[in-house]
């Protein structure tokens, strides 16, 4: 599993909408959010940068 924290979440809404950024991603899966924690756990052979223009097409913010 891969996580990436990412800020600006504050609701389920924002979690959804992360969810379904994610979802779009080739080769992606397992995905979990966890809100109170700010991270994004998924699974799959995926480009780290391609999860980060995701995150941020939706107005969130990867934190490194």
């Amino acid at each position: 599993m891969s996580t990436v924290k990412i800020k600006g979440m504050s609701c389920n809404h924002c979690v959804n909408s992360v969810r379904e950024a994610l979802a779009k991603i080739p080769d992606i899966k397992d995905i979990t959010i966890d809100l109170e924690a700010g991270e994004a756990q998924y699974a799959g052979e995926v480009d780290p940068e391609s999860v980060k223009q995701a995150i941020a097409a939706i107005g969130f913010e990867v934190v490194e």
